[in-house]
């Protein structure tokens, strides 16, 4: 049987790993599958069942997750140059804007400066909070994404749900929150 390696990617998760700067211009690879093995033990410092996150957002405010508790928290982590991190923004904008239950936090994993991501995000606006995090010193309480777009969902209670590698779809983590106990999409 033929299946399209699209459809195959997709199916995978497969999300943007960054490879190597041109020029000091960062370069996306081909997306690349990412096996699905068991999780791994979470430890101290990584991978908690309740996570802290405490960010200043790129419009001067405080985010703080535990101030999200009672909604469903989406942690976002992406980059200008991913292009399935591009493609989820406008989904996860209109969850955001749309569904009073659920909180997005955008969390740009990269090299940068405010200033270009700001720029950037004049051309791909969302409504959802973003914070410029440092790659060399991500949050404690949150794996290092070894791909991107990588993404969490966060319970009222503030636990971890689940963990995404990849792209994500605003009715795939509807459907997670709702098989988590959550409210039905719609």
């Amino acid at each position: 049987m033929f299946v399209p390696l699209a459809l195959v990617l997709l199916a995978t998760g497969a999300g943007c790993k960054r490879d190597a700067a041109v020029d000091g211009a960062p370069v996306a690879s081909a997306p690349v599958a990412t096996p699905q093995a068991p999780a791994p033990k979470p430890s101290a410092a990584t991978n908690a069942k309740f996570p802290t996150l405490k960010v200043n957002t790129l419009d001067g405010q405080a985010f703080d997750l535990a101030a999200q508790r009672g909604k469903w928290a989406i942690v976002n982590f992406w980059a200008t140059w991913c292009g399935p991190c591009l493609k989820e923004m406008p989904e996860l904008s209109a969850l955001d804007a749309m569904r009073e239950h659920i909180v997005v936090v955008g969390l740009a994993y990269e090299d940068t400066t405010e200033d270009a991501l700001r720029t950037f995000l004049v051309k791909h606006p969302v409504v959802y909070p973003m914070a410029l995090i440092d790659v060399y010193n991500p949050p404690a309480d949150f794996d290092t994404p070894r791909g991107l777009p990588f993404t969490y969902l966060i319970g009222p209670d503030g636990a971890v749900v689940k963990k995404y590698t990849g792209p994500v779809s605003a009715r795939m983590l509807e459907e997670d929150i709702a098989a988590a106990g959550g409210p039905a999409a719609g």
